[in-house]
């Protein structure tokens, strides 16, 4: 049995954000998943299992580890491993580079939500938050939406600077709120508990999305902001188990029916006017990463044929 060992490297070689997004646009044709996603803590460190099966496209098993602390000492804050299994017989298939996965699953699923809720002609990107999330974001926004400058606000501004630095063309904001204002699509991905994004700053047309909360404890927008936008995600099950939508849903600022639609129900996945604001939470799920780990490996097989 021959195992496919893909380096990062190999795999971005082979791979654009439009088809990405794409994948996983026809991955949710196939039908909602068996997936389940185990979180194991140690202070303020996790360790987040994730697992999704979809018949005829395979099994993955996705372990993520999420070490804030290392930051300071100028390590990676995220690592972990993919493995893709046989949907037919349970054979391993491949071994992906973790961070290739997570790099353009994330940033490819965002994309996707924009295409979907986003106006067209939307021409101003702002990205809250500098990581390592934030570089892809600015990639695929910009493959996604190529006539759309892009702005970058960190609550580190030296953060901010070596995002812009390292993508020219990208400008700095120096305060956010009036960079909310200004832009057409928000696109946030900051692990926090309290929000940073308030509904009060928005204006009709634009469309956030939302990537940064994982945990029930965790959100990145205000109630305000949820009730004054069309609420729609990525997956029920995932988006659904943040505190994006707990806690708005828990307090009584939105009901559970608020939540319109999934990137399983694509009819209802779209804009209805020019002026209502759209709100997409991506909730990262394993069936995700088993959409883009098939996608890496058949685009890797292909460009070494």
């Amino acid at each position: 049995m021959t195992i496919d060992i893909v380096s990062f490297e190999e795999g971005e070689a082979a791979l654009d954000w439009l088809s990405v997004a794409r994948a996983i646009e026809e991955g949710h044709r196939r039908g909602r998943p068996v997936m389940e996603d185990v979180i194991l803590r140690h202070g303020p460190d996790t360790l987040l299992n994730r697992s999704a099966w979809i018949g005829g496209l395979g099994i993955t098993v996705k372990a993520a580890t999420v070490f804030p602390g290392n930051a300071a000492h100028g390590k990676p804050t995220i690592g972990g491993a993919v493995n893709l299994m046989s949907a037919e017989d349970g054979t391993l298939e491949a071994v992906i580079d973790f961070h290739l996965v997570t790099k353009w699953k994330t940033a490819a699923d965002s994309l996707l939500g924009a295409l979907k809720l986003a106006r067209p002609d939307s021409r101003g990107v702002l990205i809250v938050g500098a990581g390592t999330v934030a570089g892809t974001l600015v990639e695929a926004y910009r493959a996604g939406f190529p006539e759309a400058g892009i702005t970058v606000w960190n609550r580190t501004p030296a953060g901010a600077q070596r995002l812009a630095a390292a993508h020219p063309g990208v400008s700095v904001a120096s305060d956010l709120e009036t960079a909310v204002r200004g832009a057409d699509i928000v696109t946030s991905a900051v692990m926090t508990t309290e929000p940073v994004l308030r509904g009060e700053w928005l204006r009709p047309g634009q469309h956030l999305d939302l990537i940064g909360a994982y945990r029930p404890d965790m959100r990145e927008a205000d109630d305000a902001a949820l009730a004054r936008a069309r609420l729609f995600c990525d997956s029920r099950k995932t988006a659904g188990e943040t505190g994006e939508f707990m806690k708005p849903i828990a307090s009584g600022a939105i009901r559970p029916e608020a939540i319109l639609a999934d990137l399983y129900e694509p009819e209802a996945m779209r804009r209805t006017s020019e002026d209502e604001i759209t709100l997409f939470k991506n909730g990262g799920g394993a069936h995700l990463d088993l959409m883009v780990s098939r996608h890496i490996l058949s685009a890797w097989r292909a460009a070494r044929a």
